[in-house]
């Protein structure tokens, strides 16, 4: 029987980064990364907030666009041996320009490589620019600007996005800067309702999107559900990270399954993967094993709820949904 083809839409390319280049790098640039990484391999951190510095401090070793180009070709194409037809990144301009990096650059150094893996792989990939909510209202206009005039260039640009601590200010700070994307015709993501309650989950769907990254707490208000699947809001579910970050207690505790009964549109993803020892394909095992029903059936669902929900041209989604019909044809 042929493989179910994936896709994800929900992933952090600097925290996609693996441990062993984050290492390599740090020497070659004498950078001291005492305490991020274990004698496992592995990233070191005890807590969400924890996390977060050690995501900051692993980008940090990224200091030239040939470093970003070669992250991007290795994760789009480390994904196409898992399966996967199409890939969206997150793209945090403001953590190159900590590193010294211009953010046109950085931006079509990722592009490159993404162009350079599909040539080789097939795999399509596409770039979401990110602000972080953690570094400010300021920083969040800022990085919704480079999208915007990014993206008039880069093609492989076609999202804007919120990431980072969902604690931090608020939704209403990034106002301006969703308007501005959205103006632009990029499609709009946020990161909301992972730690906090369904209100940050209203906030932003105030400002637009089309999309919920992580989104796991609205199953706390039925009214919100209800208009979650009314809408078709997709939710970008990121099941292990979850549960590792505990998020949620554990995979019994997780709402996956009370949201797909209601009709949320879901998909599986990795967020970080090497942070949570996981992959795009155990996230959708996960995810499988949360909603249950006929394995195939429940693996075409989530790849079919990510391509639709993508941020792609109409032509672009029809050839991947044609890749993905071909694939279930076929046994």
């Amino acid at each position: 029987m042929t493989a179910v083809p994936l896709a994800e839409l929900h992933c952090h390319i600097e925290g996609a980064a693996p441990p062993d280049l984050v290492r390599e790098l740090a020497h070659r640039n004498g950078q001291d990364i005492t305490g991020l990484i274990d004698e496992h391999g592995g990233y070191i951190w005890s807590d969400f907030d924890d996390f977060l510095g050690a995501y900051d401090r692993a980008a940090s070793v990224f200091t030239r666009p040939e470093d970003y180009a070669a992250l991007s070709y290795s994760y789009a194409s480390s994904l196409a041996t898992e399966g996967a037809i199409y890939s969206e990144i997150f793209a945090s301009t403001d953590h190159a320009q900590r590193g010294g990096v211009d953010p046109v650059a950085y931006l079509s150094a990722l592009a490159e490589g993404m162009q350079r893996a599909e040539r080789d792989t097939g795999i399509i990939s596409r770039i979401i620019c990110t602000g972080v909510r953690h570094f400010g209202a300021e920083a969040i206009n800022r990085a919704a600007a480079i999208a915007v005039d990014a993206a008039k260039e880069i093609q492989a640009i076609t999202g804007f996005g919120l990431g980072g601590s969902e604690v931090a200010g608020t939704l209403h700070d990034a106002a301006d800067a969703f308007a501005l994307c959205g103006g632009a015709g990029l499609g709009l993501t946020c990161h909301a309702g992972e730690w906090t309650g369904p209100q940050t989950i209203r906030d932003a769907l105030s400002l637009g999107v089309r999309r919920i990254g992580h989104g796991i707490r609205a199953a706390d208000d039925p009214t919100l559900v209800a208009e979650l699947a009314a809408k078709k809001i997709t939710l970008e579910v990121c099941p292990l990270s979850n549960i590792v970050l505990r998020a949620v207690p554990s995979p019994a505790d997780h709402p996956a399954k009370a949201l797909y009964d209601a009709g949320v549109p879901l998909t599986a993803n990795s967020d970080d993967p090497p942070h949570f020892h996981t992959s795009l394909a155990r996230d959708v095992a996960m995810m499988v094993e949360l909603l249950g029903g006929d394995d195939r059936a429940t693996r075409a669902m989530l790849t079919r709820n990510a391509l639709a929900a993508a941020f792609v041209d109409e032509q672009t989604r029809a050839q991947l949904l044609g890749k993905l019909d071909l694939a279930l044809a076929t046994s």
